[in-house]
């Protein structure tokens, strides 16, 4: 026999921040707790809003199953006396199991033999172990910080004030957090304050929704307040801005959503639309609309929690709220203004950026520095890069950027536009903090990539340089997410500069404040970002690594991209397998050498046909490899000296490496070591066996 399961735990409005996760893990846990009891079930369906969280468990088996367990006793030979009786540790292993000595059995344990008794555990009801579970998977919530409220003892991270547990149409009855369960619920609480009698599990979901005014189930309250949005912003001939993050936190917000739209004083939009944006998200939960040409129009999409009788009081109210808001940006923004992003630059003297790395002022005249330099090597204006540079922290300066921090780098933009700077300085106040997360968009400007590039170098060589690197999940300066936007910046933009040359220059800049030994740790930190990013592309860890060995090409982004797609690209040909044991086997015959071999090959000491045609092919393939190198085909490279496979081959097959003769062997030695190095100027691929 199976029924459906349902427990609702009803409370004050819950952090909305934290409510999908505390859905999920309330859901996970609970289940897995019925799935290690061996219970049985159909789908499971969560529930979150902002006065309840409720699990639902489709056909679950009303009891588990009957189980036959072995449980092993004492040694057969402590089990009885020199007479045959039972001794005391066979009577009570016998007692603990409700057995007779007269009913054990014996077994080869492979180490004695042991008394061994087979029992049938009998199976509980679900409605004994389900309270446990459930108040075990409370515990379990990850909530920062509980309360307790009245005079009870209980904690829990809002006030608990009802408990339904149906199984079917049996309440289940058991006490968490010093409520009953029952079959009680509640809907809106404006809406519909009553009680909502439930007669069974399965109909919770349409209960709520027809008699309670609540939408349960989080997923759907959420596509619904996406469609009104939508909707909304169509008909103010715009669209509606859905944040991602937004959409969540007003989800758990309401219980009935209801998209109303307001508007405000054109005025406003002389003030950057991102502030304005930001105003409205962050203070209101508001959701922006935008015309066809990306600007922000004087509308707003509120989400109300009442389907209210007279809307446009509602809207009248919101109008109302949002307008100092917007009016305390107008006048940030109006201040900020009346300086250039010199005068706001002029304070970061008395801000420290780091005590022992100089304020934020110090920092950046060396980004301005670095950026010159990346600049001319990537094509860029190194005049413009200097100016973007060191103007590159001012607007953090800015009242704007105080009141509203999502603005930095932003206000700069305007301000700089505002002040008549060129456009490609403008551009790169903006660029220099891109990317701020995996996958976002990159600098598209020069003098964007040579700031952005810059100001992540000198942070990270600076942090490096005064011992402060990051360890286990402690990254306070996020120098993981700064390397990996430093490598994605190079590569994709394919900017051919040398990364480990603009570390040792960040480190000339930075002088006696940093341990200039540190800048090799920094590198190899960096050699760790390459890994973890073809990880995360799906590029199988041996080929990360055979192209790691090649210090040259961890100096530079660009090449090293190319050499790892060539080698994985090598690597699905027949012949990788067999030439990488073959260099396997060449680098661990060369490794056991007392010195280096010679550096030319000797033809007349040439005796096999199969070192002769290996040698010539080996002389040819570097003659034609030069200009596949110089023009950094790696794929085509290995695709030539995939050609070898059969002579390598043929050459391991006959000829003996380590002969008598000394000349001979040296010989040989030297045309593997050349051998070895044609394949070394593309990667290691002998770390492809590994």
């Amino acid at each position: 026999m199976s029924r459906d399961l349902l427990i609702e735990l009803g409370t004050e409005e819950l952090p909305p921040k934290a409510l999908p996760t505390l859905s999920a893990a309330l859901t996970e846990e609970f289940v897995r707790q019925l799935d290690d009891a061996g219970l049985n079930h159909g789908e499971v369906e969560s529930f979150a809003a902002p006065r309840r969280l409720a699990v639902l468990v489709r056909g679950l088996d009303d009891k588990q199953a009957d189980r036959d367990i072995e449980r092993q006793g004492p040694a057969v030979q402590a089990a009885f006396d020199k007479d045959g009786n039972p001794t005391k540790a066979a009577q009570g292993f016998a007692a603990s199991l409700g057995l007779t000595v007269d009913q054990l059995g014996r077994q080869d344990t492979g180490k004695g033999e042991r008394l061994v008794a087979k029992i049938t555990e009998q199976g509980k009801p679900t409605v004994e172990l389900v309270p446990e579970f459930f108040a075990q998977a409370i515990q379990k919530l990850p909530i920062p910080k509980r309360m307790r409220w009245g005079k009870r003892k209980v904690q829990f991270v809002r006030p608990a004030h009802w408990l339904v547990a149906l199984f079917g149409d049996e309440v289940v009855p058991f006490e968490l957090l010093d409520l009953q369960s029952g079959r009680t619920s509640y809907g809106h609480r404006f809406h519909a304050p009553g009680a909502i009698e439930l007669a069974s599990a399965g109909e919770y979901q349409a209960r709520l929704e027809d008699d309670g005014h609540v939408i349960a189930d989080f997923n759907r309250r959420k596509a619904m307040i996406e469609e009104q949005a939508i909707a909304a912003g169509k008909e103010a001939g715009g669209s509606a801005q859905i944040d991602a993050d937004l959409l969540d936190e007003v989800t758990a917000l309401v219980e009935w959503p209801q998209a109303l739209t307001g508007s405000f004083d054109e005025d406003f939009l002389r003030v950057p639309q991102e502030a304005l944006i930001s105003a409205m998200e962050e203070h209101q939960k508001y959701f922006s609309v935008l015309d066809a040409n990306g600007k922000l129009m004087p509308t707003f999409i509120t989400i109300s929690n009442i389907q209210s009788k007279d809307a446009q009081q509602v809207i009248h109210g919101n109008e109302k709220v949002i307008r100092p808001r917007l009016a305390d940006a107008a006048f940030f923004y109006d201040n900020d203004c009346k300086k250039t992003l010199a005068q706001h630059g002029e304070g970061l003297a008395q801000v420290v950026f780091q005590q022992q790395l100089g304020t934020v002022a110090d920092k950046c005249q060396r980004i301005g520095g670095l950026a010159a330099v990346i600049a001319e090597q990537i094509g860029g204006d190194a005049a413009q890069a200097k100016l973007a540079g060191e103007l590159s922290k001012a607007d953090l300066n800015s009242e704007m950027v105080y009141e509203f921090d999502t603005m930095q780098g932003i206000m700069g933009f305007y301000l700089a536009q505002r002040e008549g700077q060129p456009e490609e300085v403008a551009k790169a106040l903006y660029e220099q903090y891109l990317p701020r997360f995996a996958g976002d968009t990159l600098p598209q400007s020069k003098t964007g990539m040579a700031v952005s590039l810059a100001d992540k170098i000198d942070t990270l060589v600076g942090i490096f340089g005064i011992g402060q690197k990051p360890s286990g999940t402690k990254d306070p300066y996020a120098l993981r997410r700064a390397t990996l936007g430093v490598l994605r910046i190079i590569i994709e933009n394919g900017l051919a500069v040398d990364l480990r040359d603009l570390l040792d220059q960040a480190g000339e800049q930075l002088g006696e404040r940093i341990d200039a030994s540190q800048i090799d740790e920094a590198f190899d930190f960096i050699k760790g970002r390459y890994r973890a990013m073809y990880q995360e592309q799906g590029i199988a860890t041996p080929v990360i690594l055979s192209v790691l060995a090649i210090d040259d090409a961890c100096r530079k982004p660009l090449d090293f991209d190319r050499r790892v797609k060539a080698v994985a690209e090598f690597q699905k040909r027949e012949e990788a397998a067999a030439l990488a044991a073959a260099n396997k086997r060449v680098s661990n015959i060369l490794a056991k050498l007392d010195g280096e071999p010679p550096e030319e090959i000797d033809g007349a000491l040439l005796e096999d046909e199969a070192e002769q045609t290996l040698t010539n092919l080996v002389v040819a393939s570097y003659e034609q490899s030069e200009p596949l190198l110089e023009k950094g085909d790696y794929q085509g490279v290995l695709e030539m000296l995939a050609e070898l496979r059969e002579p390598v081959d043929a050459f391991f097959d006959t000829v003996m490496v380590m002969a008598d003769d000394e000349a001979v062997r040296n010989n040989r030695l030297a045309l593997l070591a050349f051998l070895r190095d044609l394949f070394l100027n593309v990667a290691d691929i002998s770390l492809l066996q590994e």
